[in-house]
């Protein structure tokens, strides 16, 4: 054990970035030593925010000083920076997709087992206040069994310039979003996924998907509805949920939104047909009032939806003071979905799997 770990960095982009600004709070036993990037100008950039720039990825990984290392380059070379990272003795940490197939994954584990170090990713998205809301107010049964998910995220200015515009090096919505509420999805229902049906999109962008629309089917029968959007510009809820006795709805990230739990069934039928402005309909006719409960919704106040989290059960694990919450076994079925996806998408129709 130690006081302090200290992490090298290789890819210094916009999301190392934000785990600098995380780790520089100090809440963990984690300290940023240095960094390597191919790209001078942000080695650049680390010396100026007083960190060491390494010549080389090898120099990196040859510090004896460093304990653990983040992967944070494009996706495509992942797996041989975590294995070359494995072999000098450094635990990692990777940012997500781990890589770019679930054999690399593989690869990657095999390596973790054989130089006994950890292998964690950064499925930091488990602890959004969106989501931990969702998770809590189902599972507190007041929308009685769920039976659909619904999780979106949407945006309307596209994908962002550079790598994610390539296919080549892991670009895409799939690998970028897709893959976190994949994640979100599995993390939280403990059942295997027996049915992947996807359809991709490349509106703006085509050598990449920029629209996900992905249904999952678990063995329960449960299904969960991911879609993620670069150009839609009127948004969905962040979060529908159908329960057997009640609907959820989470607005957006900002957590507003409501249960509606019934009360009342309403299921005996008078023998005149309503008119509304659909036009005559029994089965669409207003509910009488009184027959359900509206129930407000509101972020929660006790979690912590930072990037700590992800440290601290790294440390926990090399310390050997308990297992990783975020493991290398979930990631591997998070990227069979996502290949699944991808062939149901190339073939146009739903894949049987057993995920």
């Amino acid at each position: 054990m130690k006081d302090t770990y200290l992490l090298g960095i290789i890819g210094f982009g916009g999301m190392a970035g934000n785990h600098f600004k995380q780790l520089s709070k100090g809440n963990t036993k984690v300290k940023i030593k240095g960094v390597w990037d191919i790209n001078p100008e942000r080695r650049d950039a680390a010396a100026e925010k007083g960190l060491v720039a390494y010549n080389s990825e090898t120099e990196l990984l040859s510090d004896p000083d460093i304990d653990i290392v983040l992967i944070s380059s494009t996706n495509d070379v992942h797996k041989q920076i975590a294995i070359d990272a494995l072999k000098a003795g450094k635990h990692i940490i990777c940012e997500k997709p781990v890589a770019m197939s679930s054999e690399e994954i593989v690869e990657i584990m095999e390596a973790a087992k054989k130089y006994n170090r950890v292998f964690t990713v950064d499925q930091n998205r488990r602890t959004n206040r969106d989501f931990v809301l969702m998770r809590r107010t189902v599972e507190s049964g007041v929308i009685g069994k769920p039976y659909i998910f619904e999780s979106r995220v949407e945006g309307s200015r596209g994908v962002p310039a550079g790598w994610r515009t390539e296919k080549a090096k892991g670009g895409g919505m799939m690998l970028d979003w897709g893959v976190h509420l994949i994640d979100q999805m599995m993390y939280m229902i403990d059942e295997k996924v027996t049915n992947v049906f996807c359809k991709l999109y490349s509106v703006h962008y085509p050598d990449v998907d920029d629209n996900v629309r992905l249904v999952m089917t678990f063995e329960s029968g449960v299904t969960a509805q991911i879609e993620v959007s670069t150009n839609n510009f009127i948004p969905h809820p962040r979060w529908y949920v159908l329960g057997t006795d009640g609907t959820l709805q989470i607005d957006d990230w900002a957590c507003g939104g409501r249960v509606v739990k019934c009360l009342e069934r309403e299921d005996k039928w008078a023998a005149e047909i309503k008119t509304i402005k659909a036009g005559p309909t029994k089965t669409m006719a207003p509910r009488s009032p009184g027959t359900v409960e509206t129930i407000e919704l509101s972020e929660p106040t006790d979690v912590v939806d930072n990037l700590d989290v992800v440290y601290d059960q790294l440390v926990d694990a090399i310390e050997g003071k308990a297992p990783l919450t975020i493991k290398p076994e979930q990631a591997l079925r998070v990227m069979k979905v996502m290949e699944a996806a991808f062939e149901s998408n190339e073939k146009g129709t739903a894949i049987s799997v057993n995920i």
